[in-house]
């Protein structure tokens, strides 16, 4: 194993680069990052909409994020990757194709993480900001959306998570990922499978379980800083019964 890793360990990070095309490792996180930077604005929108007090905004986003998370990315691929050239008559390349298709993937899972964050705000910060005179949307974007954000970071990791190996099917349309990558060097050493997929399974371990440890960690300081008594308040000055009653 470590003869593979001494011999094709830059390939692993970063493919073919510099002379040639990005890849390995390196494009596996460029993506997954890219994704989910992309999505979790086209994700808020959507969990906005999912809370939505108006009907014509809510139904239409409900019922695409229903479609969406019930079809398997593989499915979302094929259709960016051979549906649309079709109709739009634009060819898009694999890093592009599998992007698009991510962000879309990404956006219904994360409408549902806002919506729950939003939900999970208690009822009573909306009610007095609307009392205060801001309308609905103000009242969401200076004092409901800021507190669900907070709350939302742990899941957010975990989707982070889920899109690092979700850009594993990247394979199917010959993105050179990490995967993909992992193939070619076993076809070369080709007798050496287990080391070479080995070697991959543990780079995904190494991803995955520790950002899920810094979800974990950023989980037990939230609630550590939820359950955190308030500071007291100054003391009261005495009124005039108490101070009477001292006197006497």
């Amino acid at each position: 194993m470590l003869e593979l890793i001494d011999t094709y360990w830059l390939y692993f990070l970063v493919g073919q680069y510099p002379n040639g095309p990005l890849g390995g490792l390196a494009l596996t996180l460029l993506l997954a990052a890219g994704a989910l930077l992309l999505a979790l604005p086209l994700g808020i929108v959507f969990g906005l909409a999912r809370v939505s007090p108006w009907r014509l905004v809510r139904w239409p986003v409900t019922a695409l994020v229903f479609v969406v998370r019930g079809t398997p990315l593989l499915m979302v691929i094929f259709w960016a990757y051979f549906f649309l050239p079709s109709v739009t008559g634009v060819k898009t390349g694999q890093f592009t194709t599998m992007l698009l298709a991510l962000v879309v993937f990404n956006a219904a899972y994360l409408a549902e993480i806002v919506r729950a964050g939003i939900l999970g705000v208690p009822r009573g910060q909306m009610e007095c900001a609307r009392a205060l005179g801001l309308s609905y949307p103000r009242a969401m974007r200076l004092v409901v959306l800021p507190q669900a954000l907070r709350s939302m970071l742990p899941s957010l990791v975990n989707q982070f998570v889920s899109t690092i190996k979700e850009t594993s099917l990247g394979y199917i349309i010959g993105l050179t990922e990490v995967s993909f990558i992992a193939t070619q060097i076993n076809s070369q050493v080709f007798v050496r499978p287990a080391e070479v997929f080995g070697i991959l399974g543990l780079t995904y371990f190494v991803l995955c379980f520790g950002l899920s440890r810094l979800a974990y960690a950023l989980e037990r300081r939230l609630a550590r800083r939820a359950a955190a008594p308030s500071a007291p308040s100054p003391a009261s000055p005495p009124t005039s019964t108490s101070t009477q009653s001292l006197a006497t």
